[in-house]
């Protein structure tokens, strides 16, 4: 009997012999619907070309039919649900290359086409012209403008006059020109390496100068308060009030000493040019003379956060957003915040600080009353001292909603930092920091910014009603809050809640203030 080939409908398990399959395929092997009449026998994959032979899938066979794939097996419920975690994850992995690359996208073309703060005006620019092509003392001061440089440090290791900051500020009396500059330094409870540093600064500065070191500030000198309890201590804002002044000294030591500027540096790591762009160049007018009240560079913890909040308020009074840019919020008319995000150089606030300060003189050499650094009244109502000093300079505001210009004004272009690292990164930081504005003003209504401020609408002069801290020996506690009827100082914008005194016997590594608990209001 002849060989006959099995259609696929004739085929029966039960039947199957070796005859059978001879001359046939292997079940095993097979795909039905693939196998056609009068296929040739000697159809194998070994008689193809090799060249064929390494294109066809390894599923054929050496009789050149595709093998059948046993089935998949049902998943079980673990299995499925491992299966869904597994895609979950797949997904998420992508979309979030997606993400990434689309930032990346942004802060390159943000960097390259709309950076911040990083295309100088045509006048900053050419005062940095002035100083690198030249070498003569003086080259970045083109008025001679008379310029009083205060500083009040303290220096425990010695790393800060005998470091960058030191440094710094010898170059930029050589640039301000030393017949215009007059340096006045004061530190206190520095020890012996930073009295030493800074007695090696003094050789160094050419320019006259008072260089004030004293071992020790006694603070029974200074005005106390009574905290609840019955304790006396002195205020932190007081004591840093009375080392800023002691730096002012030389003023009325030297009355017809006069001044252009007054710049009040921190220990701040600085580029000299920018202290010149601060003092000279901060918003110009048509002759390219600079027009402020005061002049505040902004200072950074970090490369992206901004550090001098306490001090800061927006042109109507309000504390500052999360510490990163545009740092201003939008509360109010958001004057300050639009400015920022215009790139202006002159952005404009009731108070900054931004650990580089410039002022026009002429407010603290007045002959009645010049300005001082000071602290508030009122015992448990905290406002930097270098906020109130803005508050004293400036015009009394009498119409918060009416407010267009204080003549203080912060600068973005001048920026400071507290380590030399932090400074090295400014310069890349800001070209993309434009991005942050979307989200910066997301947060800072999500967790509520700025804090509410009970003060910051007061009128200076107009009677208002305040809970104030009244002491009473009497009472538990030595004093309860109480609602006064008084008249409202010029400074309500700057304040909060709260007291911080200075720590008499500061403990190495601990900081040299405390904060005292605020009783039930």
């Amino acid at each position: 009997m002849s060989v006959r080939l099995l259609h696929p409908d004739e085929y029966e398990l039960g039947t199957r012999s070796s005859l059978d399959s001879e001359g046939t395929f292997n079940l095993d092997e097979a795909d039905f619907e693939t196998q056609t009449r009068g296929r040739p026998r000697t159809f194998l994959r070994s008689s193809l070309p090799v060249w064929l032979t390494r294109v066809l899938p390894a599923s054929w066979s050496s009789s050149g039919y595709r093998r059948l794939q046993p089935p998949k097996p049902l998943l079980s419920g673990a299995s499925r649900r491992s299966c869904h975690r597994r895609f979950f994850l797949r997904r998420l992995c992508f979309l979030s290359h997606i993400t990434l690359a689309i930032i990346s996208v942004l802060v390159l073309l943000t960097a390259i086409f709309c950076p911040s703060y990083t295309r100088l005006p045509p006048h900053y620019a050419s005062l940095r012209r002035s100083v690198a092509d030249s070498d003569a003392v003086g080259r970045g001061n083109p008025r001679n403008e008379k310029v009083f440089i205060a500083a009040s440090i303290y220096d425990n290791g010695g790393s800060l006059a005998g470091g960058r900051w030191g440094d710094g500020i010898v170059e930029l009396i050589d640039l301000l020109g030393r017949d215009n500059v007059f340096l006045s330094i004061y530190e206190n409870d520095s020890g012996q390496k930073g009295e030493t540093a800074l007695r090696e600064l003094e050789k160094r500065v050419t320019c006259e100068k008072a260089i004030v070191i004293e071992e020790h500030l006694d603070l029974y000198s200074l005005p106390t308060v009574i905290i609840p309890g019955g304790e006396k201590r002195v205020k932190r804002i007081e004591y840093l009030a009375e080392v800023r002044n002691r730096a002012l000294r030389p003023l009325v030591e030297n009355p017809e000493r006069r001044f252009d500027k007054l710049l009040y540096v921190n220990d701040v790591v600085f580029d000299p040019l920018d202290a010149l762009q601060l003092l000279f160049s901060t918003n110009a007018n048509e002759e390219g003379v600079a027009q402020y009240r005061a002049a505040c560079a902004v200072d950074f913890i970090n490369p992206f956060k901004f550090y001098d909040t306490y001090a800061t308020r927006d042109l109507q009074g309000y504390s500052m957003g999360v510490p990163f840019f545009p740092w201003f919020t939008s509360a109010g008319k958001g004057d300050s915040r639009q400015d920022v995000l215009d790139g202006k150089d002159a952005v404009r606030v009731r108070s900054c600080w931004g650990g580089m300060v410039a002022f026009d003189a002429r407010y603290f050499q007045q002959t009645n009353s010049p300005v001082r650094f000071r602290s508030g009244n009122d015992l448990f109502w905290e406002a930097s001292e270098c906020c109130l000093i803005h508050a004293d300079i400036q015009d009394p505001q009498t119409n918060l909603e009416q407010i267009s210009d204080t003549g203080i004004y912060m600068n973005p272009f001048v920026r400071v930092a507290y380590d030399s690292t932090t400074l090295s990164w400014l310069s890349t930081t800001r070209r993309f920091e434009r991005l942050y504005s979307f989200l910066h003003n997301l947060i800072n209504h999500l967790v509520g910014l700025p804090w509410y401020n009970e003060r910051r609408a007061e009128v200076p002069g107009q009677s208002v009603q305040e809970k104030v801290w009244v002491a009473n020996d009497q009472m538990v506690g030595g004093g309860s809050f109480e609602v006064l009827e008084r008249i409202a100082g010029n400074d309500g914008y700057c304040g909060r809640r709260g007291l911080q005194v200075i720590v008499e016997h500061r403990v190495k590594g601990k900081k040299g203030y405390e904060s005292i608990p605020i009783p039930t209001l």
